[in-house]
């Protein structure tokens, strides 16, 4: 399995980089920022270093996808998608690996 980009995720990728005059040499990188009790936070940004021993690299029509080969185990099955709804716009990451909220006895997240 991998990571998966959604096509609705493609295409605001797309309209981002032609909207802010990115190149073609330039990726689409997701990082972990952390966990804990709210389950795990992820970084996108764009990146236009891609090191083949450090990285993965997944092809979406004309967007790369880039990650560090040691999140590859964390973010195996996870979508990232895009919504555009009246209630909220943005991207969304599932990981079915961790899943949102999962807390801690502490938090009460159970």
């Amino acid at each position: 399995m991998a990571i998966v980009l959604t096509e609705r995720a493609v295409q605001e990728v797309n309209n981002v980089k032609e909207a802010q005059g990115l190149g073609e040499e330039t990726f689409l990188r997701i990082i972990i920022v952390g966990g804990g009790c709210s389950g795990m936070r992820y970084s996108l940004g764009f990146d236009t270093v891609f090191e083949p021993l450090l990285d993965t690299r997944y092809e979406y029509g004309n967007v790369s996808l880039i990650t560090q080969k040691k999140y590859d185990l964390f973010l195996d099955g996870t979508q990232i998608d895009f919504i555009d709804t009246p209630m909220s716009k943005g991207f969304s990451i599932d990981n079915p690996n961790f899943p949102a909220g999962a807390g801690c006895a502490g938090c009460g997240g159970h």
